[in-house]
């Protein structure tokens, strides 16, 4: 099943595309304009507003057309040709938004300004956020040269490291599969075909580790260079701050975190010691399947048991992943060209998500659809807001992905046998050692390779060594020594996104904020369908903790974070229970 991206163009030839590249071109000099009339700025800003929307929506449906399309075949010749052009549209509205905010920096009394207007009253949160960000938008007479080589720059380091992933063929038992296909096999209950899939894996790597490693100095040294420019004191502090985020309620995650990796670690060593071994979990056993797991599900055989599982919780939801199913959001299997992994983009325009996974049938592809259809159930709630008040910071877009595994997992553990039971609580146990233990061990590889770039390149080899030092320090004796994954840099795509530094923490955030968000649905029954909601339609028009403060949760209480590692911890001991 492949997606249809007939409800965004037809295709590359379609004369709608010329027309919206047109539309957004003549909205932006609107803005200039206005911002230039000399008019006060309660005539002015309505007007922008309504001139950014516009430009908004129909930027999102250009720019959605031609990265879906190469997420599912990087080689779609028109997809490169339009990509720069929708990279410099792209940058052509990064500057006239830096322009509004210069321009709401200097407003006096914006507050009076912001009441003065029902649209303005509407975007008041973004309207203030943009005042405050003033002060570290670059300097506009050099800020569209900044841009230019951005462009030619991490963006295109960006690209090239798509196209090496999507496109690296691996020498496995006499044939050349794609690199995303041999990751799949980590999930294979053949405990010889895991290790001789992760041997292959680590083999490939090579070939394109000086180009790998290229690619991500590039894209950190960059991004470097942009913090000094904005005038930040460090990368991380610009991330929190585009994040909505503050420095508290890191630091209280990561404090939690960090004191209980030696709990997580028990949870590997009892994995390792079910499957045999000795010194700790190697890491080709990481995702090995337990229990029953020899059931694979046809890919309608996962439509209907999503539809049955989160009806359970939300009619609203199960009504939207039929649709998602019937009109293809979805793109399922892995094939050559195609990027790894999964993800759900958001479509304004028409209102839905596209979900890419690459599908194989197991449980745990299942469980993926459920989260990548999540994200699809948020972005469905947040299209009854203005696309201006539709952006979600990073640790918040992880929020309904999180809720829905917690639903799909406690669910099928009622409905199943003992040894289905064992295989889900597996899964989720897997999943948990995933976004804790080794996202903690992404932040700390990226914190010091972001540390040495200042100072210098970092060849191959020297990545591969601060991926097994972090290893190391979060995975500890949970991780067979010998089975590492030195790589790990050149795997996630995570690390070459520009614009989107540290992509790792929000997904801890996620799952222990998706917990405590689970545990409010517990207490409050059916009538928190409508209170979820409204706390995702939400997400982009508050800062994280006021949005978390909303539900009565409160991000710098250590005790809100280690309630949600305890009920982790509730079904690490269950699991524990059931296994030698």
């Amino acid at each position: 099943m492949n997606w249809n991206l007939n409800m965004l163009y037809t295709g590359f030839d379609d004369p709608a595309l010329a027309r919206d590249e047109k539309r957004i071109g003549e909205r932006m000099d609107e803005v200039e304009a206005l911002l230039k009339s000399g008019q006060e700025p309660g005539k002015v800003l309505p007007s922008v507003i309504r001139a950014t929307v516009e430009a908004v929506v129909d930027m999102d449906a250009y720019g959605d057309f031609v990265m879906l399309t190469l997420s599912a075949d990087a080689r779609n010749e028109d997809a490169l040709r339009m990509r720069e052009k929708m990279m410099r549209l792209g940058m052509r509205m990064d500057q006239v938004s830096s322009a509004v905010s210069r321009y709401l920096g200097a407003v006096k009394d914006l507050d009076a300004v912001i009441e003065g207007d029902d649209t303005l009253r509407e975007h008041a949160y973004v309207l203030r956020e943009m005042a405050e960000q003033a002060r570290h938008t670059i300097d506009p007479a050099i800020e569209g040269v900044v841009l230019e080589m951005e462009l030619n720059g991490g963006h295109a380091f960006e690209n090239l490291r798509d196209q090496l992933d999507a496109n690296h063929l691996v020498p496995y038992k006499g044939e050349k599969l794609p690199l995303s296909a041999v990751r799949n096999l980590a999930y294979d209950a053949d405990g010889e075909v895991r290790k001789a899939a992760y041997e292959a894996e680590i083999a490939a790597y090579p070939a394109m580790e000086i180009p790998m490693a290229a690619c991500l100095n590039a894209i950190k040294g960059e991004a470097l260079t942009l913090c000094g420019l904005k005038k930040y004191d460090s990368l991380l502090d610009m991330t929190l701050c585009e994040a909505r985020m503050d420095r508290e309620t890191l630091d209280t995650m990561i404090g939690v975190i960090e004191e209980s990796l030696p709990r997580f670690r028990e949870i590997l060593k009892a994995k390792a010691r079910a499957l045999g071994h000795k010194n700790g979990l190697p890491f080709y056993d990481l995702f090995a399947p337990m229990g029953e797991s020899g059931k694979k599900y046809t890919l309608e055989e996962a439509r209907q048991l999503l539809i049955d599982v989160m009806g359970g919780f939300s009619q609203d939801m199960a009504g939207m992943i039929d649709e998602a199913f019937r009109d293809r959001w979805i793109d399922a299997y892995p094939r050559e060209g195609k990027s790894g992994g999964a993800f759900c983009a958001s479509s304004g325009r028409t209102k839905t998500s596209f979900v890419l996974t690459n599908f194989d049938g197991s449980l745990s592809d299942v469980l993926t659809l459920a989260h990548e259809l999540g994200h699809a159930f948020h972005n469905k709630n947040l299209y009854t807001r203005s696309p201006l008040n539709r952006g979600t910071p990073m640790p918040l877009a992880e929020t309904a992905s999180t809720f829905n595994e917690i639903v799909f997992t406690k669910s099928m553990l009622e409905r199943c046998g003992e040894g289905e039971r064992l295989q889900i609580l597996d899964q989720e146990l897997t999943d948990a050692v995933q976004v804790i233990v080794d996202i903690m061990s992404r932040y700390l590889f990226e914190s010091e390779v972001v540390r040495r770039r200042a100072e210098g390149e970092m060849t191959p080899k020297e990545l591969c060594q601060i991926m097994l030092d972090a290893q190391k320090k979060t995975y500890g004796d949970g991780l067979d020594p010998e089975y590492m994954h030195p790589y790990m840099w050149a795997c996630k795509s995570h690390y070459y996104s520009t614009g989107l530094n540290f992509y790792n923490f929000p997904y801890a955030f996620g799952m222990l904020f998706g917990r405590g968000v689970y545990a409010l649905y517990k207490q409050n029954g059916p009538a928190f369908e409508e209170t979820y909601k409204k706390l995702l339609s939400s997400t982009g028009m508050a800062t994280i903790y006021d949005v978390a403060k909303s539900v009565g949760i409160d991000l710098h209480d250590p005790a809100f974070w280690r309630a949600s590692v305890e009920s982790v911890m509730e079904d690490a001991e269950r699991f524990e229970s059931m296994i030698p």
